[in-house]
């Protein structure tokens, strides 16, 4: 549930910022962002299916590295879509982009906080941060593929990410940036995909 303004809030939102300041891809974006409140998301069922996958994957002889717990964003331009996908997770089909994986079978989430978005922000403008934990598992570079002949998850993965490139991001455009660092995120199991991947958990609301 979502939970009034407390002392808790401000230590919140100092861990909010901590992470997301911690995932800038830019060092420059540390003078470019306010944020003005943290809201803890507790959704007990999300948090037992992270818990649950990390089990199946450890009895399937992942690493503690691929199971180490990690931060990812999303961004949202309303609190009601925020607060949508808190409570009902992260759901394929949710995606505009498909260069990673086919959007129907799988979810894709940003690596980066000042990298939320094909287009870059312009000053004043607002929205509102979905900061998720995710557990990447099996992670398989796959190259771009801007065909309409969607990349399938790959068997006994768990995630994929973009062939990084050579050149600095801060020469190429937002959009290639944005692309590049996002997670495309997915879990099969018996061949069918799973509506909405256990792996991802929405975490805080800034």
């Amino acid at each position: 549930g979502f939970h009034p303004e407390s002392e808790e809030s401000s230590s919140l939102l100092q861990t909010a910022v901590s992470v997301l300041q911690s995932s800038y891809l830019d060092s420059t974006s540390q003078d470019g962002f306010q944020y003005s409140q943290a809201i803890l998301v507790e959704n007990d069922v999300f948090l037992n299916e992270l818990k649950a996958f990390v089990q199946a994957k450890e009895a399937a002889g992942y690493s503690q590295e691929e199971l180490e717990e990690t931060f990812a964003f999303l961004l949202f331009d309303s609190e009601e879509e925020a607060k949508e996908v808190c409570q009902t997770g992260l759901r394929v089909n949710s995606s505009s982009i498909s260069m990673l994986g086919d959007p129907a079978k799988g979810v894709y989430i940003s690596k980066h906080a000042d990298c939320l978005h094909p287009r870059p922000w312009y000053h004043g403008k607002s929205g509102y941060i979905v900061i998720c934990k995710l557990i990447k598992g099996k992670v398989k570079v796959v190259s771009e593929n801007y065909t309409t002949s969607y990349t399938c998850p790959s068997p006994g993965y768990d995630c994929h990410v973009a062939v990084s490139k050579n050149n600095t991001p801060s020469k190429s455009s937002p959009c290639q940036a944005f692309e590049q660092s996002q997670y495309y995120v997915y879990e099969v199991s018996d061949g069918s995909t799973a509506e909405r991947p256990r792996q991802i958990c929405p975490y805080i609301v800034i």
